[in-house]
């Protein structure tokens, strides 16, 4: 790097004294960041390159720390990495190198600034170690991805567009603001949102695209809404049927009203590396047509759902490291819900998709113009909904907690002030999930017949090898291959056993000396049902046409 930066000016020696200071000046960038560098350095403006007073010209790397310092304030995340905040623009996270980073910015004002001189790459590598050395400065300050929470308790959600707009949603409603309270970032897999209007028809009008009953489409709304709570974990949505239904296609909608994205369906990844750079770029995103899933991916996905944290080596480097950390929003579709893993199954909101009568099917083009047509509106309902749970979730008060408890509340809140029933029917469809999944694990669906054949069975993991003995016969490929696998494997089942009623304690041992720890699977009643089953309702609702509905209460 080009370290001169000694007097230029010869007779008085302390001209350009200003360029030995690079961080003097603090400001805010917003409520959240704290103090950061705002002060700019003088810029040489002479375009014949000198200092103005016939002293020995600055280098190409001082004069872009100047132009920078001019225009940005330099920031920290608390994940470690630099970002330049424009002074005068939005209140946008940029990466200091990268094709849309302020590296590329730089060289192109410096072209400008300096008429017939271009940086080259040398000046602006040592420009951006001095940059990045200006935003170690200060304290880290957190950096959002699409959504964020604002200081009052608020949920801000970026438009995504140029100008740096975005939607902010409190318990009084919901309004579209200039510049965000909050620091967001911006990645190449997110695409502008449409700003939303106030239309009662909205969420009607998104039911009419897609082939799914009442109860599940309010169990999708609610999810949606859900979705841009940022500070709680979220189950995955699951689209499930059969070919010829549509999982595809409501997948990338869902996907596109949340989170858009020019690629908002993705190909199963191939290892958790390229998992989580797809993970790390992407608020929401969905994984389409999944069959089977390892067991690498399953747990990949239930800790993206409660948060997860990659630490990896940075490039070029012995001991920096690149910290990727995220809690995503996740859907994904497949045809054979079988293919979950008992964990996986607790974390997921299944969705049933009805197969779509012909005289219903529409064009991909036909339906691609209807669900752009309908949009804003759909926007509009959702941040609706959203400024309704904010409002009702400090009251929701349940009497015992699901898994996803958090989620569970907000589907309480729904129903508060919707007057809909999605917990209870998330609840059940839950349990038939993990039914399903207990079903398609042979080892689990060995250990419920045996439990149920003897209402009561105790010992060690090793006879419950043995008791479960296929008699020569080829096991199964997942088939626990020792006493210790078994284990477990049954402490991994456990929950899935406990949703059709078999209880699982391997909290006693053996009373001779060896101690051995014993399993003791007991019969129980299963959890009992919800006393009133959904209605069956129309897959079609009847929806005003586009553009004449109502619009809802100024307050939402």
């Amino acid at each position: 790097m080009n370290t001169s930066i000694e007097p230029v000016n010869a007779v008085n020696g302390t001209a350009n004294n200003r360029a030995r200071t690079l961080n003097t000046h603090p400001t805010d960038v917003n409520a959240q960041t704290g103090p950061v560098n705002t002060g700019p350095s003088p810029v040489n403006k002479s375009r014949a390159g000198g200092d103005g007073d016939g002293g020995k010209k600055q280098s190409a790397a001082v004069r872009l720390v100047a132009l920078a310092r001019e225009r940005y304030t330099f920031v920290m995340s608390t994940d470690a990495r630099p970002y330049a905040v424009a002074i005068d623009g939005p209140n946008l996270a940029l990466p200091l190198r990268g094709k849309t980073g302020v590296r590329q910015r730089l060289a192109r004002l410096y072209a400008d600034t300096y008429e017939g001189d271009v940086a080259s790459q040398s000046a602006l590598t040592d420009a951006m170690t001095v940059l990045e050395g200006l935003a170690e400065d200060n304290d880290p300050v957190p950096v959002h991805l699409r959504v964020g929470s604002d200081p009052d308790g608020g949920v801000v959600v970026d438009l995504g567009t140029a100008d740096g707009r975005a939607v902010t949603v409190s318990a009084g409603g919901w309004q579209i603001v200039e510049r965000s309270p909050v620091l967001f970032r911006r990645s190449g897999a997110m695409a502008p949102m449409p700003a939303p209007v106030r239309d009662g028809d909205g969420l009607a009008r998104f039911h009419a695209l897609l082939n799914m009953d009442e109860s599940a489409f309010r169990q999708l709304s609610a999810w949606m809404a859900a979705a841009w709570l940022p500070d709680i974990p979220h189950p995955i949505l699951t689209c499930k049927g059969e070919q010829g239904t549509g999982k595809s296609k409501t997948a990338q909608m869902v996907i596109n009203l949340i989170d858009p994205s020019p690629a908002a369906k993705r190909s199963q990844p191939r290892d958790e590396k390229a998992w989580s750079r797809q993970a790390f770029t992407s608020w929401a995103l969905c994984l389409d047509n999944i069959s089977t899933i390892p067991r690498w991916l399953s747990d990949t996905l239930c800790k993206a759902v409660t948060g997860d944290g990659v630490v990896d080596r940075a490039l070029f480097t012995d001991d920096d490291v690149v910290v990727l950390s995220f809690r995503r929003v996740l859907a994904m579709t497949t045809i054979d819900a079988g293919a979950l893993a008992g964990d996986l199954a607790e974390r997921v909101l299944m969705v049933d998709l009805q197969l779509i009568d012909g005289t219903r099917r529409r064009s991909e083009e036909e339906l691609d113009a209807a669900f752009e047509a309908v949009r804003p509106a759909v926007l509009g309902a959702l941040f609706d909904l959203l400024a309704r749970v904010l409002a009702a979730l400090p009251s929701v008060k349940l009497d015992s907690l699901p898994r996803m408890a958090d989620f569970a509340r907000v589907l309480a809140a729904v129903d508060q002030t919707m007057g809909w029933r999605t917990l209870d029917d998330y609840l059940n469809a839950s349990s038939n999930v993990a039914s399903d999944a207990l079903e398609g694990d042979p080892f689990g669906s060995a250990v419920a017949a045996l439990v149920e054949q003897a209402g009561t069975w105790q010992g060690t993991a090793a006879q419950l090898l043995e008791a479960l003995s296929t008699h020569g016969q080829a096991r199964p490929h997942d088939w626990p291959k020792d006493a210790t696998r078994a284990g477990g494997k049954v402490k991994r089942l456990a929950p899935l056993l406990r949703s059709i009623g078999i209880t699982v304690d391997d909290t006693q041992r053996s009373r001779d000396r060896h101690r051995h720890k014993l399993l003791i699977l007991t019969r129980t009643d299963p959890p009992k049902e919800s006393a009133s089953a959904p209605q069956e309702q129309t897959l079609w609702p009847d929806v005003t046409p586009i553009g004449q509905g109502h619009r809802s209460p100024d307050q939402y």
